[in-house]
């Protein structure tokens, strides 16, 4: 196996298995995943085009996926509002593995164990990319935001406090 098909991580190769086009970015990573703002700065993007990957619990049991911008903070009203849940909170960290597949710093909204209604940001369609968890700590992938959105079904919706 050659040394680059090793460093790809599943979330890359749906892209290519799909046809989509993306650019990989790393990062390195410490004893600790960087915050996003972080991460943004390391990979050379503005922090409102690098995406983070939030799971939520809605009222009703069901999980949801929420990719908001690094520099944002999730509205849990809006995303309730969004999934068409009474209410919605953040799923707890121990419960992310076994839902996603993921680790906390991880997490992308590619390639999840199952597919949860996922809705992004809507000023991802500011952006001609954006970046999202390539699926593991120190690896990010730069994508258009239609593609995403198709490949993953997901919607838009205004979901970050306003400042």
């Amino acid at each position: 196996m050659a040394k680059a098909d090793r460093e790809k991580t599943n979330v890359m190769r749906i892209l290519e298995q799909k046809g989509i086009p993306y650019t990989p970015h790393t990062y390195p990573v410490g004893d600790k995943a960087p915050d996003g703002q972080t991460i943004a700065q390391m990979v050379g993007l503005e922090p409102g085009s690098v995406f983070k990957t939030l799971v939520a619990k809605g009222a009703s049991g069901a999980l949801y996926v929420f990719p908001i911008p690094v520099d944002g903070t999730l509205d849990l009203k809006k995303a309730a509002k969004a999934a068409g849940e009474k209410s919605i909170a953040m799923l707890p960290a121990k419960e992310l593995l076994p839902n996603t597949g993921y680790v906390h710093g991880g997490c992308s909204p590619v390639g999840m164990k199952k597919p949860y209604p996922t809705i992004l940001d809507e000023t991802c369609l500011l952006w001609d990319t954006i970046a999202v968890s390539a699926g593991k700590v120190g690896a990010q992938v730069e994508l258009a935001p239609s593609d995403l959105i198709d490949l993953i079904g997901a919607g838009t919706a205004d979901l970050t406090v306003d400042h």
